[in-house]
């Protein structure tokens, strides 16, 4: 029997000690290791199933305590929700200690999921949006939209928002009920570009597999984070408004093979040469972000493993510090 044995968190576990602040910061810093050359190359690897698929990221990130290692198997099935009463996207992270492969916990990764991703765009928003920039649009009004809002929200002083959804339902009670948490007023609008048309910021977190935004649709000097295209079907942004902005992507290899690069690299309107940078070269000072207040920056986000480890032991470690009591031993023989 081990002496400590393998932590059990389940979602709501990981939501009551993931707390948004603490998780932009552990995700920035994962970032910057990246960029300064401190992080080994992650893994991915994606399998197609008949309605959706799964997919595997895994990475290696160093800490002041130790070396971590996570890996996160996540399926996702975009009809669950609707058909079967199940999250669209649900699975786990396995944390192991890199330095000798033990199993430190097995933690639900649907918050993991949410919350690394919002933190990805502040940390991006930090560096790309203007420092001045007021107004958000929030396209697509799920619980991303929220996590996204609420990011936003910790790095910038945003006063109004814009929201839409394919459902105006959606779209009303997430305008209601972000309204009341953040404290702005927050208009639903009648399709995507009346919402991103007057917003410094403009993220885009849907399940979408047709452009749905242009160069048309946003201001001089907005930043925008695509969020939603995570596989080589999904699309939000009109591959010609990728071309005619500073792209910063989160990972070169993954946005040309599974994001909004890869729809542009198809339609020969951009050359991987073409992208300014990877955010961890922008965090660690490698390259430059916003260059001008009117210059226009996308940040294509796909999700990396980077930040699965950083959010993963982040919560690991908080619940070590409250000596978690359910555990496991993985190794126990009888």
């Amino acid at each position: 029997m081990s002496p400590s044995g393998t932590l059990l968190l389940t979602r709501q576990d990981v939501a009551a000690l993931l707390d948004l602040d603490g998780c932009i910061e552990a995700v920035e810093s994962a970032f910057r290791l990246l960029g300064e050359g401190k992080v080994e190359p992650a893994g991915i690897l994606g399998v197609a199933a008949e309605e959706g698929g799964f997919h595997v990221k895994a990475a290696i990130l160093p800490s002041s305590s130790r070396r971590y290692f996570a890996a996160k198997i996540n399926a996702n099935f975009p009809a669950n929700p609707k058909r079967r009463g199940l999250p669209a996207i649900q699975g786990a992270v396995l944390l192991c200690d890199a330095e000798n492969g033990y199993p430190l916990a097995i933690l639900d990764s649907i918050e993991i999921t949410i919350r690394r991703t919002g933190a990805a765009t502040a940390v991006a928003a930090r560096h790309l949006s203007r420092e001045d920039s007021r107004e958000a649009a929030i396209i697509g009004c799920g619980n991303q939209g929220r996590i996204q809002l609420e990011s936003l929200s910790r790095v910038r002083k945003i006063e109004r928002a814009r929201v839409y959804d394919v459902d105006p339902g959606a779209a009303r009670h997430f305008a209601a009920r972000l309204s009341e948490q953040i404290g702005i007023p927050i208009e639903v609008a009648g399709d995507p570009g009346e919402a991103a048309r007057s917003s410094d910021i403009v993220v885009t977190c849907t399940p979408s597999r047709d452009p749905f935004l242009d160069k048309r649709d946003v201001a001089p000097g907005a930043f925008v984070a695509a969020v939603g295209a995570d596989n080589p079907d999904k699309q939000e942004l009109d591959p010609d408004f990728l071309a005619s902005a500073r792209l910063v992507v989160d990972s070169l290899d993954q946005c040309a093979s599974i994001g909004e690069l890869h729809h542009a690299l198809e339609a020969d309107l951009l050359t991987r040469s073409g992208v300014h940078a990877e955010l961890s070269e922008v965090v660690a000072g490698k390259k430059p972000g916003r260059t001008s207040h009117e210059e226009v920056t996308i940040f294509d986000s796909t999700g990396t493993a980077i930040q699965d480890v950083a959010a993963a032991a982040l919560v690991f470690e908080k619940a070590e510090g409250r000596s978690w009591q359910r555990r496991i031993d993985l190794g126990e023989t009888g």
